[in-house]
């Protein structure tokens, strides 16, 4: 899949229609956070770029304001920290030469699970100055994407890239994290 650029073009088109965005997202990331019996919380961020991992953005973050399994207040600390981070870094866009990758901004944030995971990212992110950047939930059951503003989730067909690629994208927070 990662070698079929008509794919990964088809996918992102999709992606962009089903969240009426104006472009294809060319920077997604993903966050999921995961624990180990309501101890030892962390959180990973995953990041596409134009429907291919680039693994040497993805990050893991410890947790460290939330006592106990509080999956909504993890994911807000790690948004916050992430867009914080996004915002310190803006003005050094280059470290030693090299590009400062936190602060590359995505064109699209992707939460692992439902209507509350969403709600707490729209906050956070507002919070941090960053609710211009779409955000979506991708709940793991009936692989339904929630969007802000939207009563009931809408559905990606089952067979579409654009679901496939959400969903690899989504796995791939999952097994990050844990």
């Amino acid at each position: 899949w990662e070698a079929d650029k008509n794919r990964q073009v088809q996918a992102l088109t999709q992606i962009q229609e089903a969240l009426e965005m104006d472009q294809p997202p060319s920077r997604i990331e993903c966050y999921d956070v995961s624990n180990i019996q309501g101890r030892l919380t962390t959180a990973s961020m995953v990041v596409f770029v134009q429907g291919v991992p680039s693994k040497q953005d993805y990050r893991r973050f410890r947790i460290r304001t939330v006592r106990g399994p509080n999956d909504y207040a993890a994911m807000a600390e790690v948004l916050q920290r992430r867009f914080k981070r996004a915002r310190e870094h803006q003005a050094k866009r280059s470290v030693g030469g090299k590009e400062n990758r936190w602060a590359i901004m995505p064109d699209l944030v992707i939460v692992d699970g439902g209507k509350g995971q969403l709600s707490v990212a729209l906050e956070a992110m507002e919070e941090m100055g960053v609710d211009h950047i779409p955000v979506a939930a991708l709940a793991k059951q009936e692989e339904a994407l929630f969007l802000p503003g939207r009563p009931a989730p809408i559905s990606l067909p089952r067979d579409s890239q654009g679901l496939y690629l959400l969903q690899r994208i989504r796995d791939e927070a999952h097994r990050f994290a844990v």
